[in-house]
């Protein structure tokens, strides 16, 4: 049995099991080497992923082929999502909605929620000013930073614990962890900060 690193996912796939709505999942920013698509596909769900980067695309591929599935992964942005208005039941964004300015991640749930069906469950997740990468690379104001990561500039946000509440008021409240945590990476003590929130779409 395959055991996937991204362990909050498991919860939130629990909580999808029980909501008794019909097994369709978007996972935005779906790429990757070990993409928890798979995870969703084996419990017989419908997926579908959104991913930027062509080359995370491929990891993704690669792996859903070594397992026989079809994960469905196309090309895309997520502030943009090609979805029509309430066609999904379950969408995600795992450690990844972060990776642009506060105003695109505004832009991001807003699509998130577009295409989220009445009565559906969002799993999301941000960087906390508890990471020990905060105040690194090019300042760009409240908390958003260009940071080097695997040689390219990217843009990281970082998120008081309670910030991003405000952006998900509009949904009915599920679950909230603010995690802190220490691991080693690359043979060094890291310290990161994250805050999970599953929320559910209001209903007609």
């Amino acid at each position: 049995m395959e055991i996937f690193k991204q362990i909050p996912l498991y919860r939130y796939l629990s909580i999808c099991n029980e909501s008794g709505m019909q097994k369709t999942v978007l996972d935005c920013g779906a790429g990757g080497d070990t993409p928890p698509l798979s995870l969703f596909y084996s419990n017989g769900y419908t997926t579908y992923g959104i991913e930027f980067a062509a080359d995370q695309i491929d990891k993704a591929n690669t792996f859903a082929k070594s397992k026989g599935q079809d994960l469905n992964i196309k090309q895309g942005d997520m502030r943009r999502l090609p979805f029509e208005n309430e066609s999904i039941s379950f969408v995600y964004s795992y450690n990844s909605i972060f990776h642009m300015n506060k105003n695109d991640v505004r832009t991001s749930l807003e699509e998130m929620k577009r295409v989220l069906k009445p009565g559906g469950i969002m799993f999301v997740n941000f960087l906390t000013v508890h990471d020990f990468r905060v105040g690194e690379g090019i300042d760009l104001g409240n908390n958003q930073y260009e940071q080097i990561e695997d040689g390219f500039p990217v843009i990281h946000s970082y998120y008081e614990p309670n910030e991003a509440d405000g952006l998900l008021d509009d949904m009915e409240f599920i679950y909230k962890e603010d995690r802190v945590l220490e691991r080693i990476f690359e043979g060094e003590r890291i310290r990161q900060g994250f805050v999970d929130y599953i929320c559910r779409k209001n209903k007609l």
